[in-house]
């Protein structure tokens, strides 16, 4: 019997797949528990027409993820901070992936995940810093970071 996955099943596959199952196992089980559905023509149809939909949404997502990291990585786009330093060029403190996104939202109104920024270490000098940004799972941005004495 053909069923179209509504949730992923173990040992035999993911959400929106379609499957050939024994009968019994898909009466007694995966309809009883709400994990498939009948793959009948019209059901086939719509699954077809969901995946379509789902990769337009990735392709424009990934065209929006190319798009601004073109923007990030132009030359005249540098992130300017300012922070109280030392004699030796060190800050007092560090700056974080967070203010940077701040930094980055009030100069060009470009909203970031902090989370997604590849900050290993801290700032914690003057001058300039690269910081990765993943915008999408394919496309890696870096940001330029410059960071002034107070």
């Amino acid at each position: 019997m053909k069923v179209i996955l509504t949730a992923d099943v173990k040992g035999k596959g993911k959400k929106g797949e379609l499957k050939e199952v024994p009968v019994g196992y898909a009466q007694n089980f995966l309809f009883k528990k709400g994990l498939a559905r009948e793959a009948t023509a019209a059901a086939i149809s719509t699954l077809k027409g969901q995946e379509k939909a789902e990769a337009k949404r990735k392709a424009e997502l990934l065209a929006e993820a190319q798009e601004l990291k073109a923007f990030l990585e132009k030359e005249t786009t540098v992130v300017e901070m300012t922070a109280k330093a030392g004699e030796d060029l060190r800050l007092f403190g560090s700056i974080t992936s967070k203010q940077v996104a701040e930094a980055l939202l009030k100069q060009y109104n470009v909203k970031l995940d902090k989370h997604k920024m590849d900050l290993k270490n801290l700032i914690r000098s003057l001058g300039f810093t690269k910081v990765s940004v993943k915008l999408y799972p394919s496309v890696i941005a870096t940001i330029k970071v410059h960071v002034v004495e107070k």
